[in-house]
């Protein structure tokens, strides 16, 4: 099938002939003898092109036109009259109408016509499920972490994404600013404009102030036209610029400007140009200590720190290391085109041990040679790099060792609830699904038992 066509059109004999027609040519042709049964259809089915009459028993075409594309904005719709008007070909090009036609009179341009709209919808189909695709990926809803730090984090940025207001992003390399700087994007008024993101501290003064600023053609050696910088190409969207600390004060000044004026002039030009940007800047420095030792300008860290939102470490956020390892195991295995892997309570508990230094970047770099090392059903510690696996090696008081602690203490909870799962979440102050991957990570069901066997009494202090 080509698409689907939608007639509405009252008069059952010419409505049917043209469905004839028009399914010689492929189409997958549905029929509706009212405005509202082709409402109903719109509602129930994907259609791409619409033929619809003006002359309705319930509705004008003209009119209908307009509620449709309302409703359905991918959706084009050709009027067919058999008395056509200047005035009303004019007002249905108005309401949206792809085109508008006289009934007998262009009976050999119908076909063209149907397929060239067909063309247009189904290519704004294509673009609205690549646009889903993308809001999908970068929702905050994909953020996984079931951590106190990390809900906070994304409760905040939830809060601040459908302002307009300058974002601040802090934490640790690794720590996932540029994931937190797309959802933010993405769950913003701005998110069909455009998202273009730039490290400042990856190129030297001179690149970076044509990457973002533009230039005119003679402006410097080898500038051989015009260039458009980065903050015109990210009109109407956001400019991220991570690593902001690295920037050089003179090109800080130029930003702040920008800020404060929303215009900037390309290098070599003499006017400015207007522009509409959200920034979203992130650092992995503390820029109020760059600052005061000169490093770094006091009044736009002011101005970039309006919502300041600090990212957790992976250290600071441990328990919420194997869903990660889980989620980047099974992306692992299908980037390879393995089958999905298991993780051993002993390849984990590896992973709880190491202290990741690089975060949740360096989590998944290490999962995912892992994947590619581990050639059955199961990742073991063996396929782990040596510095990860000698972690685990790494003799520690049990008195001292977190994940100890934490299974004596989970352990008292489930004695305490008499094994309630839901009470013990509620209690731990974590999710349901997080207490069940510990309780099978540590082992807990046995550890419970012997608990109700033991008459020691428990005091919570």
């Amino acid at each position: 099938m080509l698409g689907t066509l939608l007639l509405i059109d009252d008069e059952p004999k010419l409505r049917q002939l043209m469905a004839r027609i028009l399914s010689l040519d492929e189409f997958k042709v549905l029929e509706a003898d009212t405005a509202r049964s082709g409402l109903r259809v719109l509602q129930q089915t994907e259609v791409h092109v619409a033929i619809c009459d003006v002359k309705l028993p319930d509705a004008n075409g003209i009119d209908l036109t307009a509620q449709i594309k309302q409703a359905y904005p991918a959706v084009e719709i050709i009027v067919l009259t058999a008395y056509g008007t200047i005035a009303d070909g004019v007002t249905a090009m108005k309401n949206g109408a792809f085109d508008y036609i006289t009934k007998g009179d262009d009976n050999d341009k119908l076909i063209p016509l149907v397929n060239r709209a067909m063309e247009k919808a189904q290519l704004q189909w294509r673009i609205r499920h690549l646009e889903d695709q993308v809001q999908q990926r970068y929702s905050f809803d994909n953020i996984l972490g079931q951590s106190r730090a990390i809900r906070q984090a994304i409760d905040l940025a939830r809060k601040v994404a459908a302002t307009d207001t300058t974002v601040l992003l802090t934490g640790e390399t690794g720590s996932g600013k540029e994931v937190f700087a797309q959802a933010i994007h993405q769950a913003s008024p701005r998110r069909l404009g455009p998202f273009v993101a730039i490290n400042c501290g990856a190129l030297s003064k001179e690149i970076l102030e044509s990457e973002l600023f533009g230039h005119r053609a003679g402006a410097f050696t080898g500038a051989n036209r015009d260039q458009k910088g980065l903050f015109a190409e990210a009109h109407k969207g956001t400019l991220f610029l991570d690593e902001i600390g690295e920037m050089p004060l003179d090109l800080q000044a130029k930003l702040l400007r920008v800020l404060e004026t929303h215009e900037f002039t390309r290098v070599g030009d003499t006017k400015p140009t207007q522009v509409d940007v959200r920034i979203v800047a992130a650092t992995n420095r503390s820029l109020e200590q760059e600052a005061s030792q000169g490093h770094f300008r006091l009044d736009l860290f002011y101005r970039l720190s309006v919502f300041a939102i600090e990212l957790p470490s992976l250290h600071a956020r441990r328990e919420d290391i194997p869903l990660l390892a889980e989620q980047f195991a099974r992306l692992g295995a299908a980037k390879l085109g393995k089958r999905p892997m298991a993780l051993s309570p002993t390849f984990l508990d590896v992973l709880m041990r190491y202290s990741w230094k690089g975060n949740i970047r360096e989590l998944k770099n290490v999962i995912e040679r892992a994947v590619i090392l581990n050639d059955g059903p199961t990742l073991l510690p063996e396929s782990l790099p040596l510095d990860v696996q000698s972690a685990a090696n790494t003799t520690t008081s049990p008195a001292f060792d977190l994940a100890a602690v934490e299974k004596k203490h989970i352990a008292q909870i489930l004695n305490y609830t008499h094994g309630n799962k839901a009470e013990t979440a509620r209690l731990l102050g974590i999710g349901l699904s997080t207490l069940y991957r510990k309780i099978e990570q540590y082992q807990l069901v046995i550890a419970l038992i012997l608990l109700r066997s033991s008459v020691t009494a428990i005091c919570f202090c």
